[in-house]
């Protein structure tokens, strides 16, 4: 078993983050908007954190990056 085969309990659902209703942070904000940028995509600066991480994973799926691609 690897490292990557282990459950991670640093996986949260956004919905449940303590944090989520904030105002996206910085590093959010920043790829987000790159992302957008790659997949034409408006970028909207109003996202909270839980609502930025939903579709920062949105875009990493549609543009290729990111995650396991």
């Amino acid at each position: 078993m690897t490292e990557q085969d282990l459950p991670s309990n640093t996986v949260k659902d956004p919905d449940t983050w303590a944090t989520g209703e904030e105002t996206m942070t910085g590093a959010q904000a920043s790829y987000l908007k790159t992302l957008s940028e790659e997949a034409g995509e408006p970028f909207d600066e109003t996202l909270n954190k839980a609502q930025a991480s939903k579709r920062i994973d949105e875009l990493q799926s549609s543009t290729g990056r990111g995650k396991n691609h």
